[in-house]
């Protein structure tokens, strides 16, 4: 049959519908996944601790698909969504959660250390900050080379107050490195409000000590997202320098699976809960809320699968425990 001629539709003249419809289905796959995340850390599946993006999805939702799948990844703690929609495969991932050999980092990397270095992903990181310095490396290489190539670096709002932050922008900015600083403003570093630990309003407003672009979301808007990110990359492959983005949102859950929550109420919670990211990219859509709970459906018996193939997948042999390390 010969194909239309049509133009797709952009949504808010940005993002194709078809697009657009994947995301949704991928972030309400992200929330399935933390959720699952959760239960089986409850039945002792899940080993170490976690730290969870319900109520995040709609950062991870408009940043990895605004950049090209030969770009770079530099991923946070809380970064399991940012995985997902970055290509990540689910079965390894899970595979990876429950520490089996099939898992990206053969079961050795857990929620906190998941990478897929084939595909440019070079991983979260347990510390915070971590992987600000990182990505100063990355954009050299990536200068040094020549390629039109980005790097995205997410963290949290805490690891703006971390001096790995202010060296690694300063860094960027005097090299003019095409590094993208995405900061999840979640509200909260662990129990620390985010009005206790600035006396800016916005981190975004730091971009200006470092000579570069700085800008504040809506990061439970996708379309909002995918913008900011859109133009940071354009401009960094123009050789523009690095832009910093601050994404406003908020974690439903606590900080770990062992935060009690003491440091906040629960008609907060409940207020920014009113601001769902995935309901709101649904009405964008015009998806109802039976075509939601369609979605869901699909989403947790993906899962469900998942999780199958996690629990029949071998053991990592202990005969190899001390291979991938280096000293």
């Amino acid at each position: 049959m010969p194909t239309s001629s049509k133009k797709e539709k952009l949504i808010e003249g940005v993002l194709p519908e078809s697009k657009a419809h994947e995301l949704l289905y991928k972030m309400v796959l992200t929330r399935a996944f933390e959720e699952n995340a959760e239960e089986m850390y409850g039945l002792g599946k899940v080993h170490g601790t976690m730290h969870l993006s319900i109520g995040e999805e709609g950062v991870a939702a408009g940043a990895g698909p605004a950049l090209r799948p030969s770009d770079y990844l530099l991923n946070t703690h809380r970064g399991h969504g940012h995985f997902l929609m970055w290509g990540g495969d689910l079965n390894r991932m899970m595979a990876e959660f429950m520490g089996k050999e099939a898992g990206y980092c053969r079961g050795r990397g857990g929620s906190m250390h998941i990478a897929d270095v084939e595909s440019n992903n070079l991983g979260a990181q347990g510390i915070v900050a971590g992987n600000l310095p990182i990505s100063v490396g990355v954009g050299l290489s990536i200068q040094m080379r020549k390629t039109d190539q980005v790097v995205l670096t997410l963290f949290g709002d805490g690891a703006a107050n971390e001096g790995a932050f202010h060296e690694s922008l300063n860094m960027a900015s005097i090299w003019n490195l095409p590094v993208i600083y995405l900061c999840e403003n979640n509200q909260y570093a662990m129990s620390m409000a985010f009005e206790r630990a600035f006396r800016v309003e916005q981190v975004s407003e730091r971009a200006a000590a470092y000579g570069m672009k700085g800008l504040t979301v809506d990061g439970n808007d996708v379309i909002a997202v995918y913008k900011a990110v859109s133009e940071a990359a354009e401009q960094a492959r123009k050789g523009a320098g690095p832009t910093l983005i601050e994404a406003i949102t908020y974690r439903w859950k606590g900080h770990s699976k062992s935060d009690r929550q003491l440091y906040r109420t629960r008609e907060e919670v409940k207020k920014w809960m009113e601001k769902d990211p995935i309901k709101r990219f649904a009405a964008k859509l015009d998806v109802d809320e039976a075509g939601l709970k369609e979605i869901e459906k699909k989403a947790k018996e993906e899962i469900r699968k998942a999780v199958e193939f996690a629990d029949n997948s071998p053991e990592p042999d202990v005969n190899t425990i001390l291979e991938g390390i280096y000293a």
